[in-house]
């Protein structure tokens, strides 16, 4: 079980070491562009509406990346298109980058089973840049648009229903709710559910964006500080990374803390989902007013009650860089048990033998 769920790691982490630099070349560039226009708002101007552009390129690419080196990963070339192409389609039908790690692993698996349908050697010959691909695709691509995009739509249509049922909730609760969701998937379907049913009441319920806008910064934030405070807990990558995540953190700039997310779900997300959820709290409890549809440092000249706005993020980022540090083991700890493992299973081997 182990070592299938360390095979797993390995696909996994293919992907997002390959994803990484999209996240942080798109968010820093698209944070430049907000903090160049000096609003929490998409900027105006041909230069900033460029950088702007490239950033969002940037956040465009790196979904179908993530899910296309997962299924490279798994079954070598011929599962890089089924898999780009799938988790492309799934990040059209809004499901994030959690639906584009799915559709990877669907990807990768669909083309290795393609592999052993025993093929002439005329047509093995073309397989890898014809059969597998052109298979794989169809198959992968069919299940999101045939199978995964209505529920996920349906999906959210019911979450906003019961967002808007809640509007008599108390604040804390309320807050909570929000704050997990706007953190869960940083720009996900239930992210969006979140953001949007705040940013909608903008005008007339500005203190919903008051914590909904804490919680957009606190997963890239919390992340950045988690690998100050623990530096021996997180890769060189990581550790670069995590500078990338503080900067769009301030800009809000939700997607920071995703190469994180995806390399070590397990930890990360529920950390940055208390994160999320003690930051909104706090914006909740002392009537903070963001009037701006954003969130992060970046919209403070827009915000009643600065001072705990700053609270919220400082409380909501410290709750998940304990958190996830508490949760993860230095990196030379996990290489030792990593070679314990090994060393077990070729022992394992040789009594087999």
């Amino acid at each position: 079980m182990k070592s299938q769920l360390s095979v797993l790691k390995r696909h996994l982490l293919t992907g997002t070491s390959h994803m990484l630099p999209f996240v942080v070349a798109g968010g820093v560039l698209l944070a430049l562009s907000v903090m160049l226009g000096g609003k929490g708002a998409v900027p105006e101007g041909v230069f900033l509406e460029g950088l702007w552009d490239m950033g969002i390129a940037g956040f465009t690419l790196f979904v179908p990346v993530l899910g296309g080196y997962i299924a490279y990963s798994i079954a070598d070339r011929p599962a890089l298109a089924p898999g780009m192409i799938g988790a492309y389609l799934a990040n059209q039908v809004q499901a994030g980058f959690l639906g584009a790690i799915v559709v990877g692993f669907i990807a990768g698996y669909v083309v290795l089973q393609l592999k052993r349908i025993p093929l002439s050697n005329k047509l093995k010959a073309i397989s890898t840049y014809f059969i597998l691909p052109i298979g794989g695709t169809f198959i992968v691509s069919g299940l999101v648009i045939w199978v995964i995009g209505t529920p996920i739509a349906m999906a959210m249509e019911s979450m906003n229903l019961w967002l808007q049922g809640m509007a008599g909730a108390s604040k804390a609760f309320l807050g909570m709710v929000l704050g997990g969701m706007t953190a869960f998937d940083m720009g996900g379907p239930i992210n969006k559910v979140a953001t949007l049913f705040a940013q909608t009441q903008v005008g007339t319920q500005p203190w919903l964006m008051g914590g909904v806008g804490i919680a957009i910064c606190v997963p890239p934030l919390g992340m950045f500080l988690a690998t100050l405070l623990s530096p021996k807990r997180y890769t060189d990558e990581e550790r670069e990374a995590g500078k990338a995540a503080g900067i769009m953190g301030c800009i809000g700039i939700t997607e920071g803390a995703i190469p994180f997310a995806a390399a070590d779900p397990m930890r990360v997300l529920p950390s940055i989902v208390v994160g999320g959820m003690v930051g909104n709290v706090v914006g909740f409890m002392f009537n903070v007013l963001n009037h701006a549809p954003w969130g992060g440092l970046i919209v403070l000249p827009v915000v009643d009650g600065r001072l705990f706005y700053i609270v919220g993020i400082a409380a909501g980022a410290l709750t998940t860089a304990l958190m996830v540090n508490a949760l993860k083991k230095p990196i030379e700890q996990r290489q030792d048990a990593k070679v314990e493992n090994d060393s077990a299973e070729d022992t394992l081997e040789l009594d087999f033998d």
